[in-house]
C-alpha cells in the first residue's frame, strides 16, 4: 500500500463531516475538484470505497463509516493539542467550529460571531447550520447553540443572548378572510403554517397565561422546516405563523403582519451555547465563551 499521509485522512474527514465536496473544500481551503481527486487517490491506495457518490449526495459506505469512527477522535485529540498551544500566546488562534439552528444563528449567533472576529482577528469560525439535533463530537464541532431544554444532560450549557418570546402572526389580508383568534384553542379552526422538524415530527404551538399552559396541535395547507420561509408564507396570506418575536417585530411595526394572542406568549429562557465536558477546553472555545459572558454583562 502506498504511503498515506495525514493530509489525505484530513480530506476524508472533511468530506465525511460536511457531506459535500463543495462545503468540505471551502472548509479546508481547496477546490472541490482537487478534493475529489484526493479522495479517489485515497480510495485507490486503500483499495476500498469510502463514499457512495451521486449527483445529489455524498454518504459514507460501511467501510467509510468505520474508518471515520476510528479517525475522528484521534484528529480531535491532535486539534486539541494544537489548540492548547494558544495558552502560550497572547491571542487565541485557530478555528472555532460551531453548529446552530438557522433561527439562533440569525438572531443571536451571527452578530456575536462578527464582533468576536473583530476582537480576535487571528481566529477563524466555521459555522454550520442544522435545524436538527446533531452529535457535536462525531460531527467535529467545538460547540453548538440550541434551546436549553433540547440539550443533552451530559453537555455543559451556558446562556447566550437575551430571553426570547414567541409571536403568532398573519397578514392583514388573511384577517379579512378569517376571524382573529382570541384564545389559543381558536387556532384549531384556522389555517396555520406548520413547522416540521427534521425527524418528521410537527411542532405543537406552546402558550402560557396566568399560570395556565396550553399546547395546540395546529393544522393548515402548508408545512415547512424553515421559520424564515414560514414568515414569508405568512406575508403571502397563506396562514398564521408561529415565530420568534425578534424575527417579526419590524414586520409587525410596519403593518405587514398582525400579531395576535400576545398575552399568551410570555418571555422564556433563550438560546444556550453548549459543548462537551472536557478537562481542558480548546483555547479558541474558551475565548468565545468568555466573550459571550462579557457581552451579556455589558448588556445588563
Amino acid at each position: 500500500m502506498s504511503s498515506i499521509g495525514p493530509g489525505d485522512l484530513a480530506s476524508f474527514l472533511a468530506i465525511a463531516r460536511h457531506g459535500s465536496f463543495r462545503r468540505a473544500a471551502d472548509a479546508i481551503g481547496c477546490t472541490p475538484s482537487a478534493l475529489s481527486h484526493a479522495l479517489r487517490t485515497l480510495e485507490e491506495r486503500l483499495d476500498v470505497r469510502l463514499f457512495n457518490r451521486t449527483t445529489r449526495s455524498v454518504t459514507l459506505t460501511e467501510a467509510g463509516a468505520q474508518l471515520y469512527a476510528r479517525l475522528a477522535p484521534a484528529f480531535r485529540d491532535i486539534d486539541d493539542a494544537l489548540d492548547d498551544l494558544n495558552n502560550f500566546r497572547g491571542t487565541p488562534t485557530g478555528t472555532l467550529r460551531l453548529n446552530a439552528a438557522r433561527s439562533s444563528a440569525e438572531m443571536v449567533l451571527r452578530p456575536m460571531i462578527s464582533r468576536f472576529l473583530v476582537a480576535f482577528p487571528q481566529v477563524r469560525v466555521d459555522l454550520v447550520i442544522s435545524n436538527g439535533l446533531i452529535d457535536l463530537v462525531s460531527g467535529g464541532f467545538n460547540a453548538g447553540v440550541r434551546f436549553g431544554e433540547t440539550i443533552a444532560q451530559d453537555m455543559i450549557a451556558v446562556p447566550i443572548g437575551p430571553r426570547q418570546r414567541s409571536a403568532v402572526v398573519a397578514s392583514p389580508a388573511f384577517f379579512k378572510r378569517y376571524p382573529i383568534p382570541r384564545m389559543p384553542q381558536d387556532l384549531k379552526t384556522l389555517p396555520c403554517i406548520r413547522l416540521r422538524f427534521e425527524s418528521g415530527r410537527y411542532y405543537a404551538w406552546e402558550f402560557e397565561c396566568d399560570g395556565v399552559d396550553l399546547t395546540v396541535e395546529v393544522d393548515g395547507p402548508l408545512s415547512m422546516n424553515d421559520q424564515s420561509l414560514m414568515i414569508e408564507a405568512a406575508l403571502d396570506g397563506v396562514g398564521l405563523a408561529y415565530a420568534f418575536e425578534g424575527q417579526v417585530a419590524d414586520l409587525v411595526s410596519a403593518g405587514r403582519l398582525v400579531r395576535v394572542l400576545e398575552d399568551w406568549c410570555p418571555p422564556y429562557n433563550g438560546f444556550h451555547l453548549y459543548y462537551p465536558s472536557r478537562r481542558q477546553l480548546p483555547a479558541v472555545l474558551r475565548a468565545f465563551i468568555d466573550f459571550c459572558h462579557e457581552e451579556a454583562h455589558v448588556k445588563l
